[in-house]
């Protein structure tokens, strides 16, 4: 061990190589819970010092688990007995290229930085979600995240043009391309995307900009249920020409419990509503984002357009539209708490799926049922983003009984699965969902992966025990 580690100093430096009592946070999940303690945190500052790790580690049979921001939510980050490779110093963003629309960042590069430098030239980076304030962009590439607005740009793939990365054996795979289009062999860099560090480790990244809409339109929405909202997001698409950035669903008792831990924050209407919509439209022509001789902005005008047309036929029962950036923020601020709220009400049982988007409300009614079936004390805390239908199923039991949450967990997941569904939409494999991959991902596509992993990885050192089964 003290040999390996003074070869391992000798790659980043004796600063950058943590072991022991120093290892510290690198031994926690996101909540600060243990999840087995590394042998070592090994800090690179360069792709050279990342692909001089992994020979080592490879020529020593030495496991390794990358690591970004750790914000992850399925263990797949956990490292007993492993070395940790964090790539918290390579957080560079070496350029943003305004014409082209692209920004070269490094694999640490933590996702609100990469928001400001694509700010400053009037272009986002829009991949969203609440823990963009310490998550890195090789994580998320890394998981394929998703996020809330997924809806009109896509998941994490959908914006990387080009990536960089080191294998298992320490070989350095440059795929930094800039292009919309290369059809030249294998593409190797969507292979690596959503691999969630078990086939290399993504040191850099090409990611894709927007131009940044000129004006916003935000409202939430009480709806008189789950079809009525889905009609709702498809007048709004065909009227804006896709406009819809977000569309969230928030069931009441999530609204409850962020105001229970916010108690001088308003609520979202004068009377509690069972289904509560967050609506966004981003307007990026001026014609939609030049206000009228009223001070009116039309996309918003339309919204309320849209949303007047909705109360009329009976779909809607409230609406609030956001007059100011303030009032938007405040209504971001009860979706984006999501999990503030359930880290405040375990004994939780979870899971991130996905399921077509029409059959959300059967899978709420299944959810429903079971909770009840179950442990009738339960809430259901789930928010979703609707308008991909991915679902961030939430429980709050009243039991610790592991009986209970496995009872929950499986019908969940064999609901999600009979709808044509995912039993991970974004947040990865990891540990967690190993025996969903075994009960539900096709045979012949398991068998694939692990040949894969196999022809790269052919020493299993690069985060093993992570997204594939055990045979």
């Amino acid at each position: 061990m003290t040999a390996l580690l003074d070869r391992l100093s000798a790659i980043v430096g004796d600063a950058h190589v943590l072991s022991g009592d120093a290892i510290g946070r690198y031994a926690l999940d996101w909540a600060d819970r243990p999840q087995g303690r590394p042998l070592a945190a090994l800090r690179p500052g360069s792709t050279g010092e990342v692909a001089s790790i992994l020979r080592l580690a490879n020529e020593t049979g030495t496991p390794v688990v990358p690591m970004s921001g750790n914000t992850g939510l399925t263990g797949g980050t956990a490292a007993e007995g492993a070395l940790v490779v964090s790539l918290e110093r390579m957080r560079a963003i070496r350029e943003i290229r305004p014409q082209s629309r692209v920004a070269v960042v490094e694999a640490g590069a933590i996702l609100s930085s990469i928001h400001e430098a694509a700010d400053a030239h009037d272009l986002i980076f829009p991949l969203f979600f609440g823990a963009r304030g310490s998550a890195m962009i090789g994580g998320a590439l890394s998981t394929n995240a998703g996020g809330s607005n997924v809806l009109r740009y896509g998941n994490t793939r959908d914006l990387c043009l080009g990536i960089e990365a080191v294998l298992p054996t320490g070989r350095v795979v440059n795929l930094m391309s800039q292009l919309h289009k290369d059809n030249s062999g294998y593409n190797l860099k969507h292979l690596l995307i959503g691999a969630e560090g078990t086939l290399g480790i993504i040191t850099a990244a090409t990611l894709r900009l927007f131009p940044k809409p000129r004006a916003y339109a935000t409202a939430t929405v009480a709806a008189r249920d789950l079809p009525a909202a889905l009609a709702l997001l498809n007048r709004l698409q065909e009227e804006t020409s896709r406009a819809v950035e977000a569309f969230e669903y928030m069931p009441a008792a999530h609204i409850d419990a962020y105001l229970a831990l916010h108690p001088d924050v308003r609520p979202p209407f004068d009377e509690r509503h069972a289904i509560n919509i967050l609506v966004e439209l981003g307007a990026t022509a001026p014609r939609d984002a030049t206000p009228d001789a009223g001070g009116t902005l039309p996309i918003a005008a339309r919204l309320e357009e849209a949303l007047a047309e909705a109360f009329e036929a009976g779909e809607i029962l409230d609406a609030v539209v956001a007059q100011s950036d303030s009032q938007r923020q405040e209504m971001w601020a009860r979706r984006e708490a999501s999990a503030e709220v359930c880290k405040h009400n375990e004994p939780l049982v979870h899971n991130d799926v996905a399921v077509p988007i029409d059959s959300m409300p059967e899978l709420l009614d299944t959810i429903g049922a079971s909770l009840a079936r179950h442990d009738p004390g339960a809430r259901d805390l789930s928010v979703a983003h609707l308008g991909d239908g991915n679902l961030h199923f939430a429980g709050a039991l009243t039991t610790d009984d592991p009986a209970v949450h496995d009872a929950i967990y499986s019908d969940v997941v064999e609901a999600v699965v009979a709808l044509g569904g995912s039993f991970s939409a974004e947040h990865g494999i990891g540990l967690e969902k190993r025996a969903s991959m075994a009960r539900f991902k096709d045979p012949a596509a398991l068998d694939a992966m692990r040949a894969i992993k196999d022809a790269l990885d052919p020493n299993g050192i690069l985060n093993p025990g992570k997204v594939l089964p055990e045979t």
